[in-house]
């Protein structure tokens, strides 16, 4: 058996997503016999994101300068707008680096089996930003889900009346996907949203 500080570590990691106790003991093991090198490196990266993370007061991202370095970074196309459901659908969709301009996060959807009301989200601000002026296009960048798409139905509803083109990301098929595997709202959707070849 671990000593209790090491049970404790071990406990914290599990917490983590795609962790289990087995896969934290693991990962516990390893730190320990590179606790010179990767023990010491990890703990005082975790200090210091502790200590200097902050939520962008523009778009509501992460990161530990405020605002955040893709508000600040100008090289992107402050014209474009995408809005996003929650920090970690920012950073997929940023890691992919096909979309050049700048984000909004909502900090959830809208549910009303959850509770979860608009004025719960980060909606006052996005209507703000579109009401400053400059932005030529939203993109609703929510997940296809119910609770997604009703939210994405009430932020086209809300910004119909200001200056901007509205899109929404395509639905349908993924790539390499067999029609065989998919479920029928995939299918719906891929058909609504066809498209002539060439």
């Amino acid at each position: 058996m671990a000593s209790q500080e090491i049970e404790a570590l071990a406990s914290a990691l599990a917490r983590l997503p795609g962790l289990g106790p087995r896969s934290a003991r693991r990962a516990v093991l390893w730190l320990i016999k590179r606790r010179e090198t990767a023990l010491t490196g990890l703990v005082d990266a975790l200090a210091t994101v502790r200590d200097r993370l902050v939520e962008c007061p523009t778009c509501g991202n992460v990161d530990t300068t405020s605002p955040c370095g893709i508000c600040t970074d100008t090289r992107r196309d402050a014209r474009s707008l995408c809005v996003v459901e929650d920090v970690s659908d920012l950073w997929a969709l940023d890691r992919a680096r096909l979309f050049t301009g700048r984000y909004h996060v909502l900090g959830g959807r809208l549910s009303a089996l959850d509770g979860v009301r608009p004025e719960d989200l980060n909606i006052a601000r996005l209507i703000d930003r579109v009401a400053g002026g400059g932005i030529d296009e939203v993109v609703l960048a929510m997940n296809a889900t119910l609770e997604g798409q009703t939210t994405a139905h009430y932020l086209a509803e809300r910004l119909e009346g200001y200056p901007v083109r509205i899109t929404q990301l395509a639905h349908g098929l993924p790539v390499g996907g067999e029609l065989d595997y998919l479920d029928e709202g995939t299918l719906a959707q891929a058909l609504r949203a066809r498209r002539p070849i060439g």
